[in-house]
């Protein structure tokens, strides 16, 4: 028996599963799609993860209107003020490439090509922005001192926290000096020392007696970190080991180490979706000043690049939203 086979010539696109495209989408669409879902889900996890640990360690978390205060350039105490800034900026960028898709499906090239130079330039400077929060924040803001059950100690002066700088002066009490090279027959790598050594803010803090220690832990009621007695800082003084200076993954002179575990990992991977996405653009942007999309006839890598590009700003209201504003 002979096996009848039909033999359709019309030319079709390559779907694997016929020639009908679901919800209308091309196939480099629906793969963005897909790889949008996936990633999404993925950042799920991680803010799923950040909140459930939150939660268990709330009364030991840091207070972020205490942690991102900075402004470049400025001296003093802004809450979230350049945090905000951060985010106006991404979302103007999302707006910018909404402008950039619109001129292409009316094929305005240099429309385009002016829309993706300024979401470029807004994703630069968010992603500046970024690295400069992330340096600030692994140098410190005021110092403080870690004991030996595991708590970080804070110095409050007239109601107001206040550095190690500010009471602590002189050079260090003791004989320690960074290990280097050039100091020692044997060499091992080790981390930074700090500016001032334990037994130096202990007698700065005694000569002092205005000054009180702030703990880790948080009123929960008034949401405020707890303030010692005169008594009661000198006992917990007493149990110092070491000076934290800033934060890193695995000391938090702001608190609880976890914080700065989540902050690293969960902004440091949103910062290199927003860096891929910039190189993505920049790609992009040269093939539109070139006439490639011009040439087909479509501005289609255009619009696939800014479902990214709109994810990326979707997340980090997630992400500012949870890590910031919470």
């Amino acid at each position: 028996m002979e096996a009848n086979i039909a033999v359709n010539s019309d030319k079709k696109e390559t779907w694997g599963g016929g020639g009908a495209k679901p919800f209308g989408a091309t196939y480099g669409k629906m793969m963005m799609w897909f790889f949008i879902l996936s990633d999404a889900l993925t950042f799920s996890g991680f803010l799923a993860a950040y909140g459930l640990t939150r939660f268990k360690f709330i009364d030991s978390w840091p207070i972020a209107d205490e942690v991102f205060t900075h402004i470049p350039f400025f001296h003093g105490n802004y809450p979230m003020i350049y945090v905000a800034f951060m985010t106006f900026i991404l979302i103007v960028s999302s707006v910018t490439m909404v402008l950039a898709v619109d001129a292409g499906h009316q094929m305005k090239q240099k429309k385009v090509a002016a829309y993706m130079f300024v979401t470029i330039v807004f994703g630069i400077i968010f992603v500046g922005s970024q690295a400069w929060e992330w340096k600030t924040f692994i140098n410190g803001s005021y110092g403080a001192v870690k004991t030996s059950d595991n708590h970080i100690l804070q110095f409050v002066k007239d109601g107001h926290q206040i550095a190690l700088a500010d009471f602590v002066h002189g050079e260090r009490m003791d004989d320690r000096t960074q290990h280097t090279r050039k100091n020692g027959l044997w060499f091992e790598n080790e981390k930074t020392i700090s500016q001032y050594s334990v037994a130096q803010v202990q007698q700065a803090f005694k000569n002092d007696p205005s000054l009180l220690i702030r703990t880790e832990k948080m009123n929960l009621e008034t949401k405020q970190k707890i303030v010692l007695s005169r008594a009661e800082s000198e006992a917990q003084l007493a149990k110092a080991i070491g000076v934290v200076e800033g934060a890193n993954l695995i000391e938090n002179e702001y608190g609880n180490p976890i914080f700065a575990d989540f902050f690293f990992f969960i902004t440091g991977f949103h910062g290199f979706h927003v860096f891929s996405g910039i190189v993505l653009n920049i790609i992009i942007f040269f093939n539109v000043v070139l006439g490639t999309y011009e040439r087909r006839g479509h501005y289609e890598m255009v619009e696939k690049v800014g479902l990214y590009w709109h994810f990326v700003d979707l997340v980090w209201v997630f992400v500012f939203t949870f890590f910031y504003l919470v």
